[in-house]
């Protein structure tokens, strides 16, 4: 390796230049500047064509009819597909757009007319819990704003509900069959609607699980001052932690897997025009409704479609990146990768469909873009993961090099395109992409949703539509074998094949320009992502139903009358974890919370950290607890990686699983 010593020390020279831009440019770079956005991401773009080029022409094995040459252009293949769908997320990330100034002036632009808008509060549900459905229906009561109608849409004929929703005073309305599931669902209210001869002048759509901000409709209304806005999207946010945030123990350092696409994505699709629906926490005019014939039930996503038909119809979609809902991310893993797969077929449905890109239709070139570029990352980011886990393998069971690369090179080309994507995703997005998080993340379920892809696009009808489940029982460890075992064979193989190295010659550093060297840091960083894409897979108990914002001081009253200051750490509709004092076990009193008031409580667990206690609201202060939680106007959860606190986490979730 000495001989080589100076030529890595060269090739490592462009990495070490982008590490020194790194302590300046975040100090100077707006990322809300376009031309600021799109120099960055065009040097990317750069570096990216460079490496493709040297990978086109000095790694990939000599065209012939042999298995090495099949292996190398096969890797190269996969490789190439998910290069081009991350240069065109590339250009669409080049320009960002924010409302909420536009949002500011002109929040009161109905009052001209001197008439206020009427909005109809359409929640759709299926087989979600009480428990669920009253935080989403009393957030809705307790919007601030006055001219409204609240309707629970239940597809589940739940005769408990019509009875909870007559006790709230809110419309109820229930159809005679499931046809076109959620669209299906909307479409028989906005029917309704109709006929009655008094329809709203906007809708908006609530899942069951999401709890409205005070301002959610006031501030999505203020942009539909501009009469050709069919359609305003809100953020989605959530109140507890991912399965992935949660099995790794990141809930407190790591953002949701949505959250990048939320706060960046979509505001970069706005920028171009392309922002779509997402179903949920958005408003729709009530005369693009009629216009289009309510919403589109040809795919499972009927949101992004309802974009798309709007946008044929001539009526524009934005975006306001306001947290202004917040509900529940999907709790267990099965439940996360399905509903990845049903967006994923939905997009291919729409790829298929008479609004998709190569179709006759009125859309725009960056419209039928927008339905590429989504197709392009189903298509292609996770069988890609995939392939990057296998192909190694090849070179240890077989002696099959597919990438025929020196240290150096690899450096100098892949190193230096890396290091700088690292620098330009750390400056726009705040540490949001961690890399081997990040992997897991597109990783535990790669393989259901390639095999959505090529389903939903070879075969675009015929696929139901899946509620994703909420809530539940989840206070037990659940080792999800069915996503597991693929990666668990695949470490065992990737191991073994390590050991078969050891033994033989390929384990050598004495030939790098063999690829040798190459094969085995590529190894050892599969075994990295593999690792924690096992842990991922087992779901740990979950006592908490909302992620506290910040610590909240409490006082304590005893049953004696004497008062203690103490800090809530965690508080949730049934229980306080409280810090700064100790109580005996079956303690009473009560705990006197800020706009609720005295709640009666017991001890129910103490340890050093910590003391538990069972809250016993009455109705009133529960529907209190409710609007304190969910219905102010902040963000919830984490909005971006905090590298402090996150490599503490994923160690000690690592250390409890190898070492307790």
């Amino acid at each position: 390796m000495i001989p080589h010593l100076t030529e890595i020390q060269a090739s490592l020279a462009p990495s070490f230049l982008v590490l020194g831009l790194a302590l300046i440019l975040p100090w100077i770079v707006d990322r809300y500047v376009t031309w600021q956005r799109t120099a960055l991401y065009a040097i990317t773009m750069a570096l990216a064509l460079r490496y493709v080029w040297w990978r086109a022409t000095e790694t990939i094995a000599p065209f012939g009819f042999t298995v090495e040459c099949a292996a190398s252009w096969s890797l190269f293949a996969f490789e190439m597909g998910a290069m081009v769908a991350t240069m065109s997320s590339m250009v669409m990330q080049s320009r960002l757009k924010a409302r909420t100034d536009e949002v500011e002036q002109n929040l009161n632009w109905y009052g001209q007319a001197g008439k206020t808008p009427k909005i109809a509060i359409m929640i759709a549900t299926y087989n979600e819990e009480k428990e669920v459905l009253e935080r989403t229906i009393v957030g809705a009561q307790f919007l601030s704003y006055t001219n409204k109608e609240i309707m629970v849409l239940d597809d589940g004929g739940r005769s408990w509900l019509e009875e909870y929703c007559d006790q709230r005073g809110v419309r109820y309305i229930r159809r005679p069959d499931n046809a076109g599931a959620k669209a299906g669902n909307i479409n028989h209210a906005l029917t309704l609607l109709e006929a009655e001869g008094a329809p709203p002048d906007f809708v908006a759509v609530l899942d069951a699980d999401f709890v409205p901000h005070r301002g959610f409709l006031s501030r999505s209304l203020a942009l539909f001052h501009d009469p050709k806005v069919g359609l305003v999207q809100t953020p989605q946010h959530f109140f507890n932690a991912d399965p992935i945030q949660h099995n790794l123990g990141l809930s407190r350092s790591y953002p949701d897997e949505q959250r990048y696409f939320f706060d960046h994505i979509q505001p970069s699709r706005d920028a171009w025009g392309i922002a779509f629906c997402c179903g949920t926490s958005s408003m729709a005019r009530w005369t693009a409704l009629q216009d289009i014939g309510g919403l589109p039930t040809e795919s499972i996503t009927e949101d992004f479609m309802v974009t798309l038909v709007l946008r044929n119809a001539g009526w524009n979609t934005v975006y306001l990146n306001e947290a202004l809902t917040e509900g529940l991310a999907p709790e267990g893993l099965q439940e996360y990768v399905s509903q990845r797969a049903r967006w994923c077929i939905g997009m291919m449905q729409i790829a298929r469909s008479n609004v998709g890109p190569f179709a006759a239709n009125k859309l725009r070139l960056r419209d039928r873009w927008s339905v590429i570029d989504s197709g392009l990352y189903w298509i292609t980011t996770f069988p890609f993961r995939l392939a990057a886990l296998v192909f190694p393998l090849l070179y240890w069971f077989f002696n099959i090099t597919v990438v025929n690369a020196t240290v150096p090179d690899v450096l100098r080309y892949f190193g230096t395109f890396y290091v700088w994507t690292m620098l330009t995703m750390q400056i726009l997005s705040k540490g949001m992409l961690v890399p081997l998080v990040q992997d897991v993340t597109q990783l535990v379920g790669a393989i259901p949703i390639t095999r959505a892809a090529f389903s939903g696009l070879l075969r675009p009808k015929g696929h139901k539509f899946v509620v994703t489940a909420k809530g539940g029982d989840r206070s037990k460890i659940v080792v999800q074998w069915y996503f597991m075992m693929p990666f668990l064979i695949l470490t065992v193989l990737t191991v073994i094949g390590l050991l078969i190295g050891i033994v033989s010659d390929r384990f050598a550093f004495n030939d790098a320009g063999g690829g040798k060297s190459v094969v085995l840091f590529w190894t050892f960083y599969n075994l990295g992502v593999l690792t924690l894409t096992l842990v991922a897979c087992v779901e740990l108990p979950r006592h908490e139903a909302h992620v506290a914002d910040n610590p909240e001081q409490a006082t304590f009253i005893s049953e004696t009358g004497a008062m203690q200051t103490l800090w809530i750490s965690k508080l949730t509709g049934d229980t306080a974890f409280v810090r700064g004092a100790e109580f005996a076990i079956g303690a009473r009193g009560q705990i006197d919370i800020a706009d609720i008031g005295r709640i009666n409580c017991y001890t129910i667990a103490n340890n050093k950290a910590q003391t538990r206690l069972q809250l016993e609201p009455t109705e009133t202060q529960y529907e209190s607890m409710i609007v304190k939680f969910y219905t102010a106007d902040n963000v919830p959860g984490i909005s971006r990686g905090r590298a402090m606190t996150l490599i503490p986490d994923l160690a000690d979730r690592l250390a409890r699983v190898f070492f307790k």
